[in-house]
């Protein structure tokens, strides 16, 4: 995944609370093994109501508890599909939060006032590595774990920390070897 440093530019405003990964992404899409192509099926039924419009801007502000629901990947996978950088809401869903990190979609908690204020301003910047957002003169500090902004700035996800241990495992192995008739198949 690419590293995060900032993210700047237009925001979207998703003006709802409690949305759901199936609102996000529904079922019926959920049939491609490859992270590529769900941009296109994005809140799918809500983008059939009249008056809907959400730009794919690099920023996305949504209301409360947003990417509750099941685990499903699909719905970070799509959001940054369509276009979406970061994602500022005053809450997240445990897993969604997780899962947007594994794949460098940047979720970020603000109060519902800020959130507000950044959506109604419509453009802003996300610094990572000094955990604030910037929008209207306004410096809006965020908290976020050591090790995943870590990971983010590095752009290290799961596989790239995992190799990063090459000899540590490596080590591991050699010392598990024992003589004698192997017990695994090959």
């Amino acid at each position: 995944m690419k590293p995060i440093s900032v993210i700047a530019g237009k925001v979207s405003h998703l003006d709802r609370a409690d949305v759901d990964t199936d609102q996000i992404m529904p079922k019926q899409f959920l049939k491609r093994v490859q992270r590529t192509g769900f941009g296109e099926f994005l809140f799918y039924d809500w983008a059939k109501e009249p008056g809907w419009d959400l730009p794919a801007n690099p920023i996305l502000v949504a209301g409360e508890n947003f990417g509750c629901g099941s685990s499903r990947e699909h719905a970070p996978w799509g959001l940054q599909d369509y276009g979406f950088q970061a994602i500022v809401a005053p809450s997240f869903a445990d897993i969604f939060y997780s899962n947007c990190t594994k794949i460098g979609l940047l979720p970020v908690v603000l109060s519902g006032e800020d959130c507000h204020a950044l959506a109604q301003v419509g453009e802003g910047k996300i610094d990572l590595t000094e955990q604030e957002v910037r929008f209207a003169g306004e410096q809006v500090p965020f908290a976020i774990d050591h090790e995943i902004r870590h990971r983010l700035l590095g752009g290290l996800d799961d596989i790239a920390l995992s190799l990063r241990q090459g000899e540590t495992i490596a080590s591991f192995e050699r010392e598990r070897e024992r003589s004698g008739p192997p017990t695994t198949a090959l």
